[in-house]
């Protein structure tokens, strides 16, 4: 006997929970509609020195490779990085950049129907990623880093991701303070939604992101993971990215244990939350457990 389908069991006790919550974004030539489960944005590091994966998928080959891997277990969105953002990073060129994300955006977008994500705050980069098909612009500065970042995602249409971050990659674990750092967060992504919606953004094309990780102490990641909840009432979509990070490893007291397990257990808390994407690098793990915390009533209101 198949398993009982979850949408209509469930769906009930999540907009009760979250009346506000979006349920749906609108990218550039398409949209992603949000039920009950999560949708999982796969992370693809092009990069030597990422925290996590750093060098795995540096050769444009296993970029490629691993972003069809990731579409094959479940990814609703390649998210394709060419510059770590790590706590003390050191920054790349935009040629360097360009060289190393280009051909693995260009032959995703041909082979696979997966929207695909630039993970990027230089405007030249997010151009041509989008000359190239894709449909979402990912920046960690909020469209700060760069001035010519509005105009390409406007004139574009694109789905973009605006998140907080307090600092640069540089600077940004040295004190990171706040006065109440759930609505301190929430106080600014309204603002970065409403100053966006003022020059031309479409509401429904724009996804929020808290940033863990991004200028954080590890007490304000795991406060701010508990107040998702929170930041549905700003009415966009929210996307999570906690995969692996440091908080894990601090939680667990092992900085060398594998941290997927701890990922999955947190991806089910965000799921509780409602939260609309979560974004991870183990895509088939992560799929796998929310289906089952779903039919086994774990997104049921007590």
């Amino acid at each position: 006997m198949p398993a009982t389908p979850t949408s209509f069991v469930h769906h009930a006790s999540v907009l009760q929970r979250f009346p506000s919550r979006a349920s749906r974004w609108q990218l550039r030539s398409t949209e992603l509609l949000f039920g009950d489960l999560p949708r999982l944005m796969g992370i693809i590091n092009v990069t030597p020195d990422s925290f996590s994966d750093g060098g795995r998928f540096h050769e444009s080959q296993a970029a490629i490779d691993q972003g069809l891997k990731l579409a094959a277990e479940g990814a609703d969105i390649l998210d394709i990085g060419g510059e770590s953002t790590r706590p003390y990073s050191a920054s790349v060129s935009e040629a360097d950049e360009l060289r190393r994300v280009l051909p693995v955006v260009q032959a995703l977008c041909e082979r696979t129907k997966v929207p695909v994500s630039i993970d990027t705050s230089k405007a030249r980069v997010a151009a041509e990623a989008i000359a190239a098909g894709a449909q979402i612009v990912n920046d960690v500065t909020g469209l700060q880093g760069d001035p010519g970042m509005l105009q390409v995602v406007a004139e574009s249409r694109v789905g973009v991701c605006v998140m907080h971050m307090q600092g640069t990659p540089q600077t940004m674990q040295n004190n990171p303070q706040y006065e109440d750092v759930v609505e301190d967060i929430h106080d600014y992504l309204r603002r970065r939604r409403d100053e966006l919606s003022r020059h031309g953004l479409d509401a429904a094309r724009i996804c929020l992101d808290p940033g863990i990780g991004f200028g954080k102490t590890h007490q304000h990641n795991l406060t701010l993971l508990v107040a998702c909840g929170r930041y549905h009432d700003l009415a966009c979509p929210l996307l999570v990215g906690h995969s692996r990070k440091g908080f894990i490893a601090h939680v667990l007291g092992d900085k060398q244990t594998d941290r997927t397990a701890a990922t999955i257990g947190v991806s089910l808390a965000l799921a509780r939350q409602g939260v609309q994407i979560l974004r991870v690098h183990e895509v088939l793990s992560v799929n796998q457990a929310l289906k089952l915390f779903a039919v086994s009533g774990g997104l049921a209101t007590p």
